[in-house]
């Protein structure tokens, strides 16, 4: 069996990690797995990108080439729109000539994939939604707005006042590529999402399945807390809250600003410290009465791993979360989580378990959060229990046989 796992990079970004994650696995499963990607940053000879110089110019060129389509009237200019309309790629091209079994399409955005050219791919497909794009008419975060659930058009994300606007002409060529198609499964890696699939107006009529993303537990462990804390250069005795994520500080939608609400009604602050990763510091940064150490962008495991280790808790407050890396990567290393009750969390932070899930922006109750695990008695079990859970549900190769098994249905 042949599976061509397809994602925009191989690396860099949250869907980049959980898709090279699952080709990773199946290739220990002794599957032929091979990876089509338009930016390759690992070494891994099983990835495919692009081969020549022109190509590798032109991949770097496209996201910017997409998002001219879309213009400046967006409301919210830190949300992500994706028209998907970029045209002369030679990725299905390269795709159809592997000749494979099935094609497991992921996050393709940034200039890739034109939705015209999907049913140009000759093999049943499987698609993983890392966000809502797929089945909307260009955004990847919905915030308050439903309109996928009808035909889109009025966009607020666009500051539209039109019916027939950008995103109903998205929306519109999406039912129309996808009506094309033979073969197609949708996965959604949350429950949330899963639902939020069957939903939506463009694929209420599919096979839409929930199928999570895998973690290698072998290698996501527990270090010994102080050892990590002396390879972080971190103080031994104090209580240490995480915060991070790809442009943590300032993405709005990592909820900086309501980490530092809701740490501002912790009562006792005495030997604490915040530790924020995936950004620098900023020339503002805000007044709290402890340090806050940042580390700027991380992306290899060894350091995550040693961070997750040598912290008390993850503070995860952001605004929208689908299947989350950080909080599944945190509980693998024994690291509770405090987030709010949205999107996919519930899938992995079971409240009062191994975990707090406050009520949804109330940054009184994410802080009471916090301070339930920092001065929780029974710390030990809360962690053996996350990590546990992430052991029976997330593991690389039980994931990775349910998508095997998935493969072979289609198949058959």
């Amino acid at each position: 069996m042949k599976i061509v796992i397809v994602n925009t990079s191989d690396t860099i970004g949250g869907a980049a990690r959980a898709s090279y994650r699952l080709h990773r696995a199946l290739i220990d499963l002794d599957v032929d797995s091979k990876m089509v990607v338009q930016s390759k940053n690992s070494m891994d000879y099983n990835v495919i990108g692009p081969t020549t110089k022109l190509s590798a110019g032109l991949a770097m060129v496209r996201p910017s080439i997409d998002q001219i389509l879309v213009g400046k009237s967006r409301t919210k200019p830190q949300s992500l729109f994706s028209p998907a309309r970029v045209p002369f790629s030679s990725v299905i091209k390269k795709i159809n000539s592997m000749k494979p079994d099935i094609v497991h399409l992921h996050w393709v955005c940034g200039g890739f994939i034109r939705i015209e050219d999907i049913p140009r791919i000759n093999a049943p497909i499987v698609l993983s939604l890392h966000d809502v794009w797929t089945f909307t008419g260009g955004c990847h975060i919905v915030w308050d707005c439903v309109r996928y659930k009808n035909k889109c058009g009025h966009c607020p994300q666009l500051n539209s006042k039109k019916y027939f606007d950008l995103s109903w002409r998205v929306l519109s060529r999406k039912r129309r590529a996808f009506a094309k198609l033979k073969s197609l499964t949708i996965v959604g890696l949350s429950q949330w999402i899963t639902n939020c699939a069957k939903e939506s107006s463009l694929f209420k009529q599919s096979r839409v399945i929930n199928l999570p993303n895998n973690l290698s537990t072998d290698l996501y462990k527990p270090l010994e807390k102080s050892v990590a804390r002396d390879l972080c250069n971190l103080p031994q005795g104090n209580k240490l809250i995480l915060f991070g994520g790809k442009n943590a500080v300032g993405n709005a939608v990592k909820g900086f600003e309501k980490l530092i609400a809701a740490l501002k009604n912790i009562d006792n602050f005495a030997n604490m410290d915040l530790v924020v990763y995936g950004d620098e510091k900023p020339s503002t940064s805000p007044k709290l009465p402890f340090k806050i150490h940042y580390f700027g962008n991380l992306s290899d495991d060894i350091s995550l791993i040693s961070l997750y280790s040598a912290c008390d808790v993850l503070a995860m407050p952001s605004i929208c979360e689908n299947l989350s890396n950080n909080i599944m990567e945190s509980l693998s290393c024994g690291l509770p989580v405090v987030a709010y009750d949205i999107g996919g969390n519930r899938d992995m932070v079971e409240h009062l378990i191994n975990g707090y899930l406050a009520k949804p922006f109330d940054t009184v109750d994410f802080g009471h959060g916090i301070s339930w695990v920092l001065n929780n008695p029974d710390i030990n079990k809360i962690s053996d229990s996350g990590r546990g859970k992430i052991i029976s549900e997330y593991e690389n190769r039980i994931v990775a046989k349910k998508y095997l098994d998935l493969y072979r249905s289609l198949i058959n």
